[in-house]
């Protein structure tokens, strides 16, 4: 009596261990089945944010509601089981097609976050920079209102002029980068390329500091219509400074006139004393007028070898470059009066 109830047991046992291993099995192939199945995204794909302190769990029952997975328990399983549950970072991502809960996973802990873009213009003052900055919806604008004084003081360059300080490039950010932010990666890469330009500079140029060289290199940015031209023009303002001539360059006289330049010079312009008109003034401006490119700050460290000291707009982009003040004269008749 008592061996065949111990049969029944065991028979039992043995029927409810196998019943749990086929049970088993069938949960592990589904899986299985589920990592590889891509998530139901639209065809041309999706952006997805993850927001600061989101949990896998949270994500997971997010994507199921929203129908794009089956499964948010499977997914919470996939994360604990390979230790990634709490890897995942925060931004802003954008789902392909075709992608399977692993590889989003990858994607998530990874943080291969979308990339936005600004772009900073060679040329620009810092006025223009930060309407570009301030018009720039991905960004994370903490600097609105503040004065120029107060933005410098922000990036820990209290009391420094700003003009010319920031590199002109494109910059990638992800989404809710700040713009305090952006101005510091190109604040730090104007002054590296900067550093750069002044280690490998010519011997004897006529300048004693860093910043001098950047205040010429704005301007040689300003005069440059052709990249081409641009050692060229450096070489001229560059002998002027060493024949201790004026370097008579209109965009410094536009610079200093601020709002009052309304398209065109005036001869009392060029007469009217600033601290940027260089019609007035001996040497340099006291800061740059712009910001200038690596070209015009490599242009300024290696300028050409030439006796021109004169050049002139030709209409086209290009210039005329004298050597003499009488041909000079001769040019400006040639492509400015038109005589």
């Amino acid at each position: 009596m008592i061996k065949a109830a111990f049969k029944i047991l065991l028979k039992s046992i043995l029927a409810v261990a196998l019943l749990g291993g086929m049970l088993a099995a069938l949960i592990w192939y589904q899986y299985q089945e589920f990592l590889v199945q891509p998530l139901k995204l639209p065809e041309q794909g999706m952006t997805l944010t993850i927001t600061p302190g989101m949990t896998l769990g949270e994500l997971a029952a997010r994507l199921e509601k929203d129908g794009l997975t089956s499964d948010a328990r499977l997914l919470r399983l996939y994360g604990k089981l390979n230790h990634r549950a709490t890897q995942i970072k925060a931004g802003e991502y954008h789902l392909s097609r075709g992608l399977t809960p692993v590889a989003l996973l990858d994607l998530l802990v990874a943080g291969k976050t979308v990339s936005h873009s600004i772009t900073l213009v060679e040329g620009w003052t810092f006025e223009q920079m930060m309407q570009a900055i301030a018009a720039n919806a991905q960004l994370q604008h903490e600097l609105r209102g503040l004065s120029v004084k107060e933005i410098m003081q922000r990036l820990g360059h209290a009391g420094e002029h700003p003009e010319g300080r920031f590199f002109p490039d494109t910059y990638l950010f992800p989404r809710g980068f700040s713009d305090l932010d952006l101005l510091r990666r190109a604040y730090a890469a104007m002054e590296k390329q900067l550093a750069a330009a002044w280690k490998e500079r010519d011997e004897k140029l006529p300048l004693k500091t860093p910043y001098e060289m950047l205040i010429l290199a704005s301007i040689v940015e300003k005069e440059t219509g052709r990249a081409g031209e641009r050692k060229r023009i450096a070489g001229v303002f560059i002998r002027r400074l060493q024949k201790g001539m004026k370097l008579q360059t209109d965009p410094t006289v536009i610079y200093g006139m601020g709002a009052s330049y309304k398209g065109n010079i005036r001869r009392k312009d060029l007469r009217q004393a600033t601290p940027y008109n260089t019609y007035v003034i001996a040497g340099l401006p006291p800061t740059p007028i712009c910001m200038p490119g690596s070209e015009a700050l490599l242009a300024v460290a290696h300028p050409a070898q030439e006796k021109a000291l004169y050049f002139v707009a030709k209409g086209d982009g290009s210039h005329q470059f004298s050597a003499t003040l009488r041909q000079h004269n001769n040019a400006v008749r040639k492509y400015q009066l038109k005589k």
